[in-house]
């Protein structure tokens, strides 16, 4: 289901025993030609026992054979997934040894003793640093100089220790600088507990906030906390209000978000004046604010909600008015401005108009500039409006890229922190002057080893799809690789939630590229790319644009001799796990492998379980299937109740056993019909972190174990499993 940017951000980092020859060996010696060619051995695919489960609603009865699977305390489920887990290990037990050199390649590559570029807040320098050989991130900072001495307030690879899986989420310091709050989640179920460390003692205080979101806002008497809680369902929709020294369980409750289609969060404006509330669900918004100098008052409405009209707005302050992004009269969202102590829509003047070509995707404001992020023709471009003098636009020589604000917490500034990257340009970060355009490279990521960005190509295509919408395609290989349809190509894609895949640089894909590999992404409909439009038309009853696209691209490769279909593989994460599976029951010829990672593929059945995480508030993506249109809608597409008797490609997919975005049991029941279904021998693998959730591994090395896997999966297949 839903997946988050960093995940985003994290995931695009990314049997039978195969031969390297073009023939199948069976076990009497005889050959036989196959899309995949591989070499049998003597080990049984897991088989799970079937228990029918008749599911009925508006008259239409399904019948569900692994609907037990969804007990994760159950033994047996957990044998079956250590079963798999088995199996996955003996099939692919010819790459073991590739595997480990390759997760040594990917590890390689980068710097294991590094620091990131520093930024300044309320008098200190903040830095993030890694030291060799260790998985988690050391947070420091330095006072007034940064020829200052060092303080290191958290140290993550102390923390993480006797945990299987540790993250910590959120920093957030007092006013006054002498009390840390942080989130730790040591299970994988993005369920948090606030911790409070006192920065002048060391001391970790016994003080605890349990199931939280793990975001701490603080009052500016340096004593007063906000925080937001989850529900059973995962849903965050309390607000309380916590002062130190206290018993957290007599907090008081400030905000409650009945309405289970939204989810609720609290934050501090960048002008330090005001704490928000804010209350949100895929089509509408709505925020309260309070002084943060009194943050033992009440929050008033901004603007009441308007679902029926579904209206969004998001807030930011300076000076004495408020800035407004929102969607009202603006299907691609304008800029608007309010005083202070007149809020509500009436007052609303408009500062920056609605463009029908132009996505307004954020803003940033200063003392003597705004700053937009505008997505025009899929990508993001950075606009400085000045208050006095000509606006302009930031340059940039990439075809296609990502550009983004980055950390900027100083309003009193003529120098933006921006960040750059390309499919060729590892990540980039820069000091701007909006004043005279100059532009300081602060730090560039370092790829260790030989890596030089001319030796790769990056392309942007567009390709007109079956009703005649052209989609972007940003792709990259290493120069001389063959465009004769013969070089193997990997195509990846998400397609949901309005979130766009930008064309971002990764040093673990140039294992892929130094092996001959095509990388290609299709900004296919359902992501946000080409403005909000292209989001809506693909979403709810035409979602199946999403899939039509990603398959018209391939498609597109194949005919155009990047690749062909037996070098064209396919991959995506959550949404685009259902991707996927969509795609692999629609044109199943055209794949040779498919990797569906954490992938949402019984949707029919998550989407009529309130009591799932993130249901609730999805009705607006996929629909209510309680609604009978959206329900067929939904089923005619659903992976898990269209799997069929015919041939799949080879597929790997993963999961995790505690994720709390797509429960571990969709994957689960989608690989045991695919086995019970399936008419070809081509290889079906299933990958069970026992440990992890959504985003895998929480180490900076350890999650690459899991890349190297796959990528082992993809190059076997290919024939280029090579040192």
């Amino acid at each position: 289901m839903k997946l988050s940017l960093n995940f985003l951000v994290l995931t695009l980092s990314f049997v039978l025993v195969f031969s390297c020859t073009g023939e199948n060996t069976t076990k009497n010696n005889t050959t036989k030609k196959e899309s995949i060619m591989f070499q049998q051995v003597d080990v049984v695919a897991p088989t799970a026992k079937k228990v029918p489960k008749e599911l009925s609603i508006h008259g239409d009865k399904r019948i569900d054979n692994y609907y037990w699977m969804n007990q994760r305390e159950d033994q047996e489920v957990v044998d079956h997934l250590n079963a798999e887990n088995s199996y996955r290990e003996e099939m692919m037990a010819h790459t073991k040894t590739f595997q480990k050199d390759l997760f040594e390649e990917i590890k390689g590559r980068i710097k294991q003793t590094d620091m990131s570029v520093p930024y300044k807040d309320n008098g200190y320098h903040y830095m993030t640093k890694f030291e060799e050989g260790k998985e988690y991130p050391i947070f420091s900072r330095k006072k007034g100089e940064l020829s200052a001495e060092e303080e290191i307030y958290l140290d993550v690879n102390e923390l993480a220790k006797g945990f299987d899986y540790y993250n910590v989420n959120s920093r957030s310091v007092s006013p006054d600088n002498k009390m840390l709050a942080y989130g730790e989640d040591t299970l994988s179920r993005r369920i948090y507990t606030i911790r409070f460390k006192n920065l002048e003692t060391g001391e970790t205080l016994d003080e605890k906030i349990p199931n939280t979101t793990g975001g701490a806002t603080w009052g500016n008497d340096n004593k007063t906390i906000f925080y937001t809680v989850k529900d059973k369902s995962l849903r965050a929709y309390k607000i309380y209000r916590h002062v130190l020294g206290t018993d957290p369980s007599k907090d008081e409750l400030i905000f409650h978000e009945k309405d289970d289609t939204y989810s609720c969060y609290v934050w501090k404006t960048r002008s330090k004046k005001y704490l928000m509330i804010g209350s949100f669900q895929t089509l509408a918004s709505e925020f309260r604010y309070l002084k943060a100098d009194d943050p033992g008052g009440e929050f008033k409405v901004f603007h009441p909600r308007d679902y029926e009209n579904k209206l969004e707005y998001f807030v930011s302050h300076f000076g004495d008015k408020f800035y407004i992004r929102t969607n009202h009269e603006a299907k691609n969202f304008r800029m608007m401005e309010t005083p202070e102590n007149a809020t509500g829509l009436k007052n609303w003047k408009e500062l920056i108009p609605h463009r029908d070509d132009v996505l307004l995707e954020g803003s940033d404001v200063f003392k003597d500039h705004l700053v937009l992020s505008e997505r025009i023709k899929g990508i993001t471009n950075l606009r400085i409006i000045p208050n006095e003098g000509k606006e302009h636009y930031i340059k940039f020589d990439d075809e296609a890229y990502l550009s983004y604000t980055s950390t900027n917490p100083d309003f009193n500034t003529d120098v933006l922190r921006i960040g750059y990257t390309s499919m060729t340009t590892p990540n980039s970060t820069y000091d701007y002057n909006m004043n005279t355009k100059e532009m300081t490279l602060l730090k560039q990521q370092e790829v260790i080893g030989d890596f030089d960005s001319k030796n790769y190509k990056s392309e942007r295509l567009y390709v007109k799809s079956r009703d005649g919408v052209q989609i972007p395609v940003s792709l990259v290989y290493k120069k001389g690789t063959k465009l004769d349809g013969t070089s193997p190509c990997l195509l990846y894609g998400y397609g949901s939630y309005g979130s766009s895949m930008d064309p971002y640089f990764s040093s673990p894909r140039l294992s892929l590229l130094d092996r001959g590999f095509i990388f290609a992404i299709a900004h296919i409909r359902g992501g946000e790319e080409m403005g909000r439009h292209w989001y809506e038309n693909g979403k709810l009853l035409k979602k199946k644009n999403t899939f039509n696209d990603f398959i018209d691209c391939g498609d597109y490769l194949v005919s155009n001799n990047y690749t062909s279909k037996e070098n064209l593989y396919g991959m995506g994460g959550s949404a685009g796990g259902l991707l996927m599976g969509a795609v692999v029951n629609m044109r199943p010829d055209l794949w040779k492998g498919v990797i569906a990672a954490v992938p949402f593929v019984d949707v029919v059945t998550t989407m009529l379980d309130e009591t799932i995480p993130l249901t609730t508030g999805e009705f607006d993506e996929w629909g209510n299937p309680k609604n009978e249109e959206y329900y067929h809608y939904i089923k005619s597409y659903s992976p898990y109740d269209n799997v069929e008797a015919k041939d799949y490609p080879a597929m790997m997919v993963t999961t995790g056993l505690h994720d709390s975005q797509v429960q571990y049991w969709e994957p689960a029941k989608w690989v045991a019909k695919l086995r019970e279904m399936k008419t070809d021998k081509n290889p079906l693998l299933m990958y069970c972190n026992m440990d992890t959730g959504h985003g895998g591994a929480s180490g900076r090395f350890e999650r690459y174990k899991e890349t190297a896997m796959e990528y082992s999966f993809l190059l076997d297949l290919a024939g280029k499993m090579k040192p």
